[in-house]
Order: structure tokens, then sequence, then C-alpha cells
């Protein structure tokens, strides 16, 4: 609940256009947490960044095999046609763009955040805050630079030892018993900047990596509306963020997924 002698920061969400999981972090933050502060706009760009469809398609099956792949890639389609044609729906929300009308939530779509004309656009917005989520592209100083409390972005992992990409994959591969949630200051550096607060959740006995990337976003966005409160309120406290103490993770290979499997784990 906002303080009436709050004032509500403007907050600007970066992201891209994926149906499975971010979505799921919007529609949990708009339902519980839009009246937190002033959201000018989401900007959506293109999942996985600069990947095409036909690399994006080969690395997702490596990644899930044969099966899990066509099972993916069947519930992908049906969110894509459910999102271009409302009457499917069924009062649902099947995109992050269908969700933000809904809202009365402006959407802006481009891939490129850090470019003159689109940072000129943005300080017409006079920002106190961006928020990345999952958002596919680097971060420039003009951008990080550009509001006035800076950019802060949310990642899946504990900080600074989970850094890099599908950290939710390499907690589980780790045998981890829990997994981080961390809102973070942005620089330039990937997954850098101090930390802002950091939450911690169990991973379930028997949770595949599918659900456990489900139940962290949904959680993932009361972790984010905690940030912004304290950064509202003026409460907020960081700690840093060592790159010493932290590795980088690339996207699991094949291996790595099939060590995970044999370990017991699930995918989906």
């Amino acid at each position: 609940m906002t303080d009436a002698n709050s004032k509500k920061l403007n907050v600007l969400f970066i992201t891209q256009d994926d149906p499975f999981y971010v979505r799921l972090f919007f529609e949990e933050f708009f339902k519980a947490h839009q009246g937190l502060a002033t959201i000018k706009g989401v900007v959506i760009a293109s999942a996985m960044g600069k990947k095409g469809p036909v690399q994006l398609a080969r690395q997702m099956y490596d990644f899930y095999g044969p099966l899990d792949f066509v099972r993916v890639g069947t519930r992908y389609a049906s969110y894509k046609v459910r999102a271009k044609v409302p009457a499917l729906a069924g009062g649902s929300f099947y995109s992050i763009g269908q969700l933000c009308a809904h809202h009365g939530v402006p959407v802006f779509r481009t891939n490129q955040v850090n470019s003159p004309d689109f940072l000129a656009s943005l300080r017409e917005l006079d920002l106190d805050l961006i928020a990345s989520v999952a958002a596919p592209v680097i971060f420039k100083k003009d951008l990080v630079s550009l509001p006035r409390l800076g950019c802060i972005n949310i990642h899946n992992g504990a900080l600074p030892r989970y850094r890099g990409m599908l950290p939710n994959f390499w907690q589980m591969y780790n045998n981890e018993r829990q997994v981080g949630i961390t809102i973070h200051e942005m620089n330039e550096k990937l997954d850098d900047g101090r930390i802002l607060r950091q939450e911690m959740v169990d991973i379930l006995p028997g949770e595949t990596l599918d659900s456990l990337i489900r139940r962290t976003k949904i959680l993932g966005a009361h972790v984010m509306a905690r940030a912004i409160a304290s950064l509202r309120d003026g409460t907020a406290s960081y700690r840093e963020n060592p790159a010493s103490e932290g590795s980088y993770f690339s996207f699991p290979t094949s291996e790595h997924v099939r060590e995970f499997k044999q370990n017991g784990k699930r995918l989906i």
C-alpha cells in the first residue's frame, strides 16, 4: 500500500517478448502492485535479443530434446494465437502486450534501447527509475544514468555466486536447496552493481525447472515491489556484489541437461 505522504515514482520497465515466464511477472505485478508507482510504460524487445528464429529454435531443441521441444513449441504456438485472437483468450492474457493493454500501460517495441532517438523519447517521461525484467539487451552508460534513481534489474539467482544465463537451472544443477531472487543496481557489466534486495526461495520436493521458473517469476513481482517501495520511501540499503565471489554461467549445453536429468531432475 502506498503511504499518503510518499510520492509515486515514475517507473519504466524494459523486458522481452516472452509469453511463458516473464508475462507471469507482469501479471502479478499489475494485479498486486500497480498502485505502487506510476508506470510510464513497458519496453518490449525481441525475445533472446539478436538471435534469429532458426538459431533460437536450434538452441531450444538442444536444450529441451525432441519430446519436450514439441511440448514447448505447441504451447508457444497456442499462446501466440490466443494473444492475437482475443476471442480465444477466454479472459486470460497470453502476451505482455495484451496484458499492458488491459491495464492501460503504454507499450514501446524496440531492440535499440541505447539509440539517441530512443533515449530522447525516454527523457520526456521524467523517469525516476528503469527496471529490467529479463531484458535481452545490454544497458549502456547513457541509458543507465538516464533515470533519477538509475536502473535496477531482477535476477533469479543468488548473486554474486550465480551470474549469467538461466540461473534457476544452475542452482538446481548444483543441488542447491534454495534459489535467490535478487534486485541489483545496473551498470554496463552483466549482473553487476550493488545488491538492493535479495530473498531466498526453497526449491520444493519434485519441482521441475519449469515450475520453479514460473513460481519465482510470480514471487519476483513482490520482491521488485518491495525494492521499489524502499527507493520511494528513502529506506533502501545496499550490499556489495563482488565479482570475485561469483561465477558466470553460460546457457546450458545438451551435456549439462543430460547430467541434470541423470540426477533425477526434470525440465518440464
